[in-house]
């Protein structure tokens, strides 16, 4: 095999993405509070953005100043754009400490013919420190958690017999279930003192007494019975139950009711008192964070029976760029660096800008399509929601089916039937006998309406669901009907039966 070595040229066509498109591609994916930050961000990387406050005169980008001849700003090749980031730019132009001293000295010229420019005022940095110290003051406390209450009783025990630092060892070793899963014989041997397995298991007791009840625990089993008391209704045949969980679980009454010679009555008795025992006593103490949904649009009936749509502006500053820099940029005595410097943050600022808006105006038409399609479902309910794919709305907006894709993630609106995500709106669905389209959420409706009235002593199985539903007009294999039931978290005919006393 011969191996030359040479030059060639040949044409090819390739799909170049433009770092423009990619930023307004970012900037419409982004939820609301994260476009927030995003802007935040810009705000503190770009000297050329500023924000609008209330009653500003200043006119800036996209509104040109009219200072006479119109300032050129020409876009720097992209392919430096890709070379050189904003982050090397500003490490070159600080390079120069003289260009940024003619930058200063433009900028204080200018200052004084600009009196319109926006300077904080001593109320609105007042009004500032105010904010802070309300959020201050109402940050929640740090939660109470478990050890914390458990370290709280300790004062009011025996403390001749009981081995303090030892129980505070074991209630460090607490999962959040409030279980102890570490084996006594290690606990033994990594306490910092000489105790023996039986102080242990003495200490053990001690910990099982504290409140909440349960705490302590090795398996489920030991912490319900931990939690059965003298007061607890039927306490020996709730006893009895706790060794047969999994029969409950898979509703084997009769095979309870054989083992335990118990009538069916109690048996239904005395479950309804194990249900109300906690398994995991510890986790009423665990922190659960949760998550504010902050919809992007709202939607509205006005009066003539239509639907307004209006998106949500109220978290994301109004940003320009402010006519001085234009100005600065259009002075022939500044350095070369440093108006190179100001014209690649005026371009920046400017696509920001421009992608800002155009997020707006997609998803503004993206909603606007979705609301039209799914009227049903803003006037009666969620189950009148149509079979919706992404592509449609795509056809009717005019735009790739990707851009849809990008608008709606995770984005969510405010309707009057409530809070949803806008992918809510989508998804797929069948024909029904008539050949009327009809989407898969509103078969799971009818499917939870057909187990709601079922007779409960005798549930339907997942074939009698599959003919039920046909006989409504909605024709379904019997393996969606399994896959919805288990999505909606229905159990089996059998985990369903209500065995008669």
């Amino acid at each position: 095999m011969q191996l030359n070595l040479g030059t060639s040229m040949r044409t090819e066509l390739a799909q170049v993405i433009s770092p423009r498109m990619i930023q307004s591609m970012e900037i419409l994916q982004l939820p609301v509070m994260a476009l927030q930050e995003r802007i935040e961000h810009e705000l503190q990387e770009n000297p050329v953005l500023e924000i609008r406050e209330a009653g500003s005169e200043d006119e800036g980008y996209p509104n040109e100043p009219e200072l006479g001849e119109a300032v050129e700003v020409p876009e720097p090749p992209e392919e430096a754009l890709l070379e050189k980031p904003d982050e090397d730019l500003v490490i070159d132009a600080k390079s120069g400490e003289d260009d940024f001293k003619r930058m200063e000295a433009i900028n204080e010229d200018w200052s004084n013919y600009f009196d319109e420019e926006s300077r904080p005022s001593a109320n609105r940095i007042s009004e500032e420190m105010d904010k802070k110290h309300d959020a201050m003051a109402n940050m929640a406390d740090r939660p109470q958690s478990l050890q914390d209450f458990l370290d709280e009783q300790l004062p009011y025990l025996d403390t001749e017999i009981v081995n303090l630092d030892l129980l505070r060892y074991m209630i460090s070793h607490l999962d959040e279930r409030g279980y102890l899963t570490t084996p006594l014989e290690d606990i033994r041997q990594s306490f910092d003192g000489e105790v023996t397995i039986q102080q242990v298991e003495e200490t053990l007791e001690d910990l099982q007494g504290l409140d909440p009840l349960g705490v302590g625990a090795r398996t489920v089993e030991e912490c319900l019975l931990l939690q059965i008391t003298r007061d607890t209704p039927h306490r020996d045949v709730v006893r009895a139950l706790i060794g047969h969980l999994e029969d409950i679980q898979h509703n084997r009454l009769p095979l309870i009711q054989k083992q335990t010679g118990c009538d069916m009555k109690t048996l239904h008795e005395a479950i309804e008192v194990l249900k109300h025992l906690n398994p995991k006593p510890g986790a009423q103490f665990a922190t659960n964070s949760v998550q504010y949904v902050i919809p992007d649009i709202i939607v509205e009936k006005n009066d003539q029976n239509e639907y307004d749509i209006r998106l949500v502006d109220d978290w994301t500053p109004n940003i320009y760029i402010s006519r001085r820099y234009f100005e600065m940029l259009r002075d022939k005595h500044s350095d070369d660096k440093a108006r190179e410097f100001l014209q690649r943050k005026i371009q920046s600022a400017k696509w920001l800008i421009d992608a800002i808006e155009q997020r707006r105006s997609t998803l503004k038409k993206v909603t606007r399509a979705i609301i039209d399609h799914q009227r049903a479902f803003l006037d009666t309910g969620p189950e009148c929601i149509e079979p919706l794919k992404m592509q449609q709305i795509a056809d009717v907006v005019g735009v790739h089916v990707t851009t849809v894709s990008r608008a709606v993630d995770d984005k969510w609106v405010q309707t009057p039937r409530g809070v949803f995500p806008l992918k809510r709106f989508f998804g797929g669905g069948t024909q029904t006998a008539s050949g009327e389209e009809v989407a898969w959420e509103t078969i799971k409706q009818k499917l939870l309406d057909v187990i709601g009235n079922e007779d409960k002593e005798n549930p339907l199985s997942d074939e009698d669901l599959v003919t039920k539903l046909s006989e409504a007009g909605y024709p379904v294999a019997r393996r969606t009907v399994t896959k919805y039931r288990k999505m909606l978290g229905i159990q089996s005919s059998r985990q369903r039966k209500v065995w008669a006393e």
